[in-house]
């Protein structure tokens, strides 16, 4: 196509500016740093000890083997126990499930509250739990160990799901907020006109508006809870260990010889579940933080 059929037509010619250049070259940079680890990690996975042994970590295996990935998931030691990390990814899910569903709702709530109902005191209580957001985990760890004691919820998994649903619930409820603040008022008014009150306009008007925030929650919460290592390790209990924990388990062994293609298999097991989520819905959460998560 010539200049001046693209000057025609509206398009404006291809050129390659230094500027472009530079962000091309950034791009390609930071896919190598991120991808690389990740590539080395796959194929250490799929290759014997002996063909590791011979120092080449970039190569690709000369011998295929899934064994180091059937020894991660079934009969890898996790301390005293050699049954793999396939328990800690039960515990996993039935921690990660009600962690994602009760942080949500109660958030929800929170924020449809804080933004339309708007009760005495509300801004100083929004500011109290953002404060929440702001503490590390580590400063409240002891006197939380002391309350979930008392209560008899200690090491269990109710007290583990507790735990995550009170640390979850300052960024749940902001998402929410600032997601309702965007939602016309006028929607509001008018089913307070129809008689509408706070439970059936949150349940029949509310929520079904609030699936693009309640992808964005999702992913954050199932990531976060699924990714998370000192909240399980101190309040699950041994019986309820997620699979990071059990990972840490396998990796830090100091019996016997450190299988490398072993401890990549199930590194690699133990993050599949937040990379799919992340892989399948990335396009819904730059639609739910389009849509109003970080607006107000």
């Amino acid at each position: 196509m010539s200049h001046a059929t693209a000057h025609q037509s509206g398009q404006r010619p291809f050129r390659l500016m230094p500027a472009r250049v530079g962000v091309y070259a950034f791009l390609l940079s930071a896919a190598l740093f991120f991808l690389l680890p990740l590539y080395i990690m796959l194929v250490t996975s799929f290759k014997t000890m002996d063909e590791i042994r011979l120092g080449n970590i970039f190569a690709l295996p000369i011998q295929v083997t899934v064994e180091p990935w059937v020894t991660a998931w079934t009969s890898a030691c996790t301390g005293v126990s050699c049954d793999g990390i396939r328990g800690g990814f039960m515990n996993s899910v039935f921690i990660v499930i009600p962690s994602t569903l009760f942080p949500i709702l109660l958030g929800a709530l929170n924020g449809y509250a804080l933004s339309f109902w708007r009760p005495r005191g509300s801004n100083l209580l929004f500011g109290i739990l953002m404060m929440g957001a702001f503490i590390p985990a580590q400063v409240m760890m002891f006197p939380l160990v002391r309350i979930l004691a008392t209560l008899g919820l200690f090491s269990s998994l109710p007290g583990i799901v507790l735990i995550h649903i009170i640390f979850s619930m300052p960024v749940m409820t902001l998402l929410f907020r600032n997601y309702y603040l965007s939602i016309p008022q006028e929607l509001f008014k008018a089913a307070r006109i129809d008689g509408g009150g706070f439970l059936r306009i949150f349940l029949q008007l509310m929520l079904p508006m609030s699936t693009p925030i309640i992808i964005v929650a999702a992913i954050m919460q199932i990531t976060g809870v699924w990714n998370d290592y000192i909240l399980g390790l101190v309040f699950a209990g041994r019986d309820n260990l997620p699979m990071t924990v059990q990972l840490n388990n396998v990796i830090n062994t100091t019996t016997g010889t450190r299988l490398y293609n072993v401890n990549m298999a199930a590194t690699i097991l133990t993050s599949l579940v937040p990379l799919t989520v992340y892989f399948v819905s990335g396009r819904w959460f730059v639609r739910g933080i389009a849509a109003g998560a970080v607006k107000g």
